[in-house]
Parts: C-alpha cells; sequence; structure tokens
C-alpha cells in the first residue's frame, strides 16, 4: 500500500479544517481569518462554506458576513456521544445477558421512527437472523421499537400512528391502531415489551427500554427462534432482562 498515496475526497479534508477552526473559535469567524487559519485560498474557502451552509454545518451573521458552527452539527455531535456512551455502558451488561440466555442479543437507538441497531452479540445456537449493525427497523412491529413508544405519552403515540403507514411485516403485524394501544398498555404494566413474530417470521424477542429521567437511551432485545420458545426459556429470559436493565439504568445515573 502507498502510504504517500494522496486520501480520495480531498475536499472534506479541507472542510474539516474549516469546521476544527469555527470549533476552536470562542465567536463567529470573517472568510479572511477562515482562510488564512484553514490554510485556504479566499474562493476555496468560501465554495466550502456554501456547501457547509447548505447542509447546516456553518451559519452565516447576514449583517457582519461572519461564520460560525452551525445547528446541524449539534444534533450529529449529541447522537454520537449518546451512541458512545450506551454502547460503553451496556456493553458488560450485554454480554452477560448473552451468557445468560445465549441467545442473539441487540441495542438500538432511536432515530426518528425507527430503531438502528448499534450493537449485535450473536448467539452461539442455530438462529436465522438477518440482522445487521446500521440496520434500521420500524417501531411498531419491533420489541425495543415497542419498548421505547410505551415510555412516550398517549399523544405522542398517537401522533407516531398517525403518520406511520402500519405496514403488515408479518401476519403477526399488529396493525390496528386500538389493538396497538392495547399492546403499550401490556408493556407499560410488565416493564418489557414482545415482538411475536411481528417482524420478522419464526422469530420471537423481548426488548426492554432504557429511559433515565424522561432521557432515552436506547433499547435492547433478545431474539429466539420461535420454535425454541417455552415457558421456562420465557421466564428465565425476562428476569436476566429486568436484570439487565437494571444494571445499565443503574450506571447511567
Amino acid at each position: 500500500m502507498n502510504m504517500n498515496k494522496p486520501p480520495y475526497g480531498t475536499v472534506l479534508l479541507k472542510a474539516a479544517r474549516i469546521i476544527d477552526f469555527l470549533s476552536a473559535s470562542d465567536h463567529p469567524q470573517s472568510l479572511n481569518t477562515i482562510s488564512r487559519e484553514a490554510e485556504l485560498t479566499n474562493s476555496t474557502a468560501l465554495k466550502i462554506l456554501d456547501t457547509l451552509l447548505l447542509i447546516g454545518y456553518v451559519q452565516k451573521d447576514h449583517e457582519s458576513k461572519k461564520f460560525s458552527l452551525g445547528t446541524a452539527l449539534i444534533k450529529i455531535a449529541n447522537k454520537a456521544i449518546n451512541q458512545l456512551d450506551i454502547k460503553q455502558i451496556a456493553q458488560p451488561h450485554l454480554e452477560k445477558l448473552q451468557q445468560k440466555t445465549l441467545e442473539t442479543v441487540h441495542l438500538g437507538i432511536l432515530d426518528n421512527t425507527s430503531i438502528v441497531y448499534v450493537t449485535k452479540i450473536e448467539s452461539k445456537n442455530p438462529v436465522c437472523l438477518y440482522s445487521k449493525i446500521g440496520k434500521a427497523i420500524p417501531l411498531y412491529c419491533s420489541a425495543m421499537g415497542k419498548a421505547v413508544l410505551a415510555d412516550q405519552t398517549d399523544q405522542e403515540i398517537r401522533q407516531y400512528l398517525a403518520a406511520t403507514s402500519l405496514v403488515k411485516m408479518t401476519e403477526h403485524t399488529i396493525t390496528d391502531e386500538d389493538a396497538f394501544m392495547k399492546e403499550i398498555a401490556k408493556i407499560r404494566n410488565l416493564g418489557y415489551s414482545f415482538d411475536n413474530r411481528e417482524h420478522e417470521n419464526e422469530v420471537f424477542c423481548i426488548g426492554a427500554s432504557i429511559t433515565v429521567n424522561g432521557k432515552n437511551h436506547g433499547a435492547f432485545s433478545v431474539s429466539i427462534p420461535h420454535y425454541r420458545v417455552t415457558d421456562e426459556l420465557l421466564k428465565e429470559t425476562i428476569q436476566a432482562i429486568q436484570t439487565c436493565k437494571a444494571d445499565i439504568i443503574s450506571d447511567l445515573q
């Protein structure tokens, strides 16, 4: 490998220099100052700044003509911090959960109307699961998604349902709004949720949300092939999930 080969996308490196300079600045900066500090010509810096303005990574004061970091970066930074924190904090507890249950364990975070997998600990048992890190799954038909929704108010859930097409992923998917609200009430009472072959045929999931002081940090679940589910296994898995949830929340507080 040629280590001296220029990296692909050098304009991104130039944009990064601009963002790094603005992030280190306490006040908005002029084009001339940005160009000088980022070691770019005014023309190049302005073209990059115009693009960064377009995507919200920087903002411009129209009176002073000076630039500062944009609000879009706040959302990205907060999400990155939350993901990193919850992954680091939850990982040892999720590993312990997988060792107890011997089934596939997922950690996911809320992203608008989906849950996105950020961690997956594979089962050593034969299991047909097509999940992968970065995959997004709907809230209404997943154990993690329903658990997160159950922590929201009825009004927020109704708004979500009004804006979401409840597509029947399998014959077991709940698509009736009243039936779904009854399911939410059940989850609130139990403290955990089920996905009984609602997202994937023959896959049974038990999930729990991670919410502390009204702030949701994500959710986790245990996935089991439906043919292996027994009353005894269900009881043991639920107990392990409740312990895991309590331990993660304790570390977050």
